[in-house]
């Protein structure tokens, strides 16, 4: 593929110079733009992201539009506060993530060779740590990311080392052998006891194989879980409308009854898939 800057430049840099204008009147005359901090703008760049991925599992592509608007704007505002401290502006920001790019990018930018994904993404780890002078390859990974974004994050950094299974089969026996590990600790505890905390090291262990094994397959196990998380909201939102429809309270089902009311929402899901045009 030849590269080629967008015929649309002249009007995307109109676009992001409008948005820095706005936010410039906004800083001086809003008072509520005027009352923002570093601080107090996180919370709220967390929940705008949340909903920026959520725009991306359903794919929603008119959503993310919006949502990347929002976070565009958060990003910028950082950026703002940060100026008015004297620190850096969105220039200074802008820059320097271009020359990091560049910096990581000695196959494009270079004369390293590199043809292939695995490659890149190694030489991108070793270019980090001398970036930052991290003495450990897992030093990069964020302590307040969520674990199993942090799991995923340790594997493929570890793996950008070289310390990786070959093989997926090689990981399903890892997944194997841990899920037996747990099953083992487990086996002696009662259900109403609070599981000891050698039980709950051997789940982690579980889980962590697991991720791994998703990794090597393809799949985002993040993703996976949303998508799970949501299949049975759905259905389970279909077995309280239902069954209120047919005249029962939820809390006097039985466990039988409910599953009728569950089978029934996997069968529309089915059906639904089944009349969905193809892409």
């Amino acid at each position: 593929m030849e590269y080629t800057t967008s015929a649309r430049r002249p009007q995307q840099l109109e676009a992001f110079g409008r948005l820095l204008d706005v936010l410039d009147r906004l800083r001086a005359e809003c008072p509520w733009d005027r009352k923002q901090t570093l601080e107090s703008l996180r919370h709220l760049t967390i929940e705008e992201t949340y909903e920026l991925s959520d725009a991306i599992i359903r794919h929603d592509l008119p959503d993310l539009k919006k949502e990347l608007g929002d976070v565009m704007l958060h990003l910028t505002f950082y950026a703002k506060i940060a100026s008015e401290q004297g620190a850096f502006d969105i220039a200074d920001v802008l820059n320097a993530q271009c020359d990091k790019l560049i910096f990581r990018h000695p196959h494009i930018y270079g004369d390293v060779q590199a043809h292939d994904e695995e490659t890149v993404k190694r030489n991108w780890e070793q270019l980090k740590l001398q970036e930052k002078g991290n003495s450990s390859v897992l030093g990069g990974v964020p302590s307040s990311l969520p674990a199993l974004v942090k799991a995923m994050r340790i594997q493929e950094k570890a793996r950008g080392a070289g310390f990786d299974w070959d093989k997926p089969e090689q990981v399903w026996e890892k997944v194997q052998e841990e899920l037996e590990e747990f099953k083992a600790e487990f086996a002696g505890e009662q259900p109403q006891e609070t599981p000891s905390e050698q039980a709950a090291a051997e789940f982690g262990d579980l889980l962590f194989s697991l991720i791994n094994f998703a990794r090597h397959a393809g799949i985002n196990p993040e993703e996976a879980l949303e998508r799970t998380n949501r299949k049975f909201i759905q259905r389970f939102q279909y077995l309280e409308t239902q069954s209120a429809q047919d005249g029962h309270q939820l809390r006097d089902l039985s466990l039988a009854q409910m599953d009728v009311y569950w089978n029934q929402a996997k069968q529309l899901a089915a059906d639904n898939a089944k009349e969905a045009p193809t892409k």
